[in-house]
């Protein structure tokens, strides 16, 4: 017996295994960002550098933990490090690979710096709560 497999039934196998993102990641733009904040959607900022090893870590733990329809709602904003200093000044941030959780208006926490999988599993989590 001999099968044959189409384009269309590849595509669908891949997209039946491949996790599918949950969130919803964007580059950090303030109106978006009150827009989230207002609605009461769990929101993460992301102060993140291309060159920054500790922020590849992050975004990779990020990906693989909002790949979970918990996180259907949360949006993730990425703030340029390079770029966008006077943003990620505004929020008291001091270094790239900052990571700061809303709970619509309320913020409630921030890692600087850590790689930790559970510890980022966790501020993910405090979002959505």
């Amino acid at each position: 017996m001999t099968f044959r497999l189409t384009t269309a039934a590849i595509a669908a196998t891949i997209l039946a295994v491949a996790p599918a993102h949950a969130a919803e990641f964007r580059k950090f733009d303030r109106a978006a960002f009150a827009a989230a904040q207002a609605q009461g959607r769990p929101v993460i900022i992301d102060v993140h550098a291309w060159w920054c090893p500790v922020c590849f870590s992050q975004n990779h733990t990020i990906r693989q933990t909002v790949a979970s329809p918990a996180y259907d709602k949360m949006v993730i904003f990425r703030i340029d490090y390079d770029t966008q200093k006077p943003v990620w000044q505004s929020f008291g941030v001091r270094k790239q690979a900052t990571l700061i959780a809303f709970h619509g208006r309320r913020e409630v926490g921030r890692l600087a710096y850590m790689t930790n999988k559970d510890a980022i599993d966790a501020l993910l989590a405090s979002a959505v709560r």
